[in-house]
């Protein structure tokens, strides 16, 4: 008996120097581990880097019949979110978002440029959805912009 009260007072207190060194549970804490542990921190559940870690480009496109998602779709869900939640937060992202905006579409120039026919019938329906898709909404923002007073009608479209 006398060993066991022993183990419990040296339990107690080492617990009691582990809660004192441990800084104060705060918001920011409790938020920042909340991300790390879905990022890139092993905890209660796989994080996602570890997830998508050594995927091959076949791999992450395959489906499992139809209706389901494959790893990259559900990745680029991810980015889209969480980008799009980023932006509300930092306004300083703005030129980021442009300059991918360049990226993307020159990405798909050089694609288009590289490929052989073979490719090119196999890619062109959606491709040009993509190329009607991209027009429609540069509509809409030069709409906005012009509604904002923003727009410089000598670039076009007065």
């Amino acid at each position: 008996m006398k060993r066991i009260s022993v183990l419990l007072v040296v339990s107690i207190s080492l617990f009691a120097q582990a809660q004192e060194k441990r800084s104060p549970v705060t918001l920011r804490s409790i938020l920042l581990e909340q991300l790390r542990t879905t990022h890139n921190s092993k905890d209660w559940f796989v994080d996602v880097n570890t997830a998508v870690a050594g995927l091959t480009p076949e791999q992450a496109s395959w489906k499992q019949g139809a209706g389901n998602h494959s790893v990259g779709q559900l990745a680029y869900h991810l980015v889209f979110w969480n980008e799009r939640e980023l932006h509300k937060f930092d306004a300083k992202q703005w030129a980021s978002i442009q300059q991918r905006l360049d990226q993307v579409m020159t990405e798909l120039e050089k694609i288009v440029e590289a490929a052989d026919e073979k490719q090119l019938e196999s890619w062109a329906s959606e491709l040009a959805h993509i190329g009607t898709h991209n027009a429609y909404h540069t509509g809409q923002i030069v709409f906005v912009r012009k509604l904002q007073g923003s727009w410089d009608p000598e670039k076009g479209v007065k």
